[in-house]
């Protein structure tokens, strides 16, 4: 069985508006679930696709202060 899981979530999510995005985004995170990773990924690289070097740049250091600030 060949199964491509990006193209089965973008398959899923194609079309959705934005606040059926932020859903998503909420419920993957609230529900905390393992199995939502993937999802969640998939946006992270469509997001990152279409950002300019200065988005990245913004969502890295973004992400390194959420990092060195998240409690051990």
């Amino acid at each position: 069985m060949n199964l491509n899981l990006r193209e089965a979530i973008l398959s899923n999510i194609s079309g959705n508006s934005s606040e059926q995005i932020e859903a998503t985004i909420v419920d993957a995170i609230q529900k905390g679930e393992e199995k939502m990773l993937p999802g969640l990924g998939v946006l992270f690289e469509l997001l990152w696709q279409e950002s300019s070097e200065q988005d990245k740049q913004e969502m890295l250091e973004a992400l390194e202060q959420s990092v060195q600030n998240k409690p051990q």
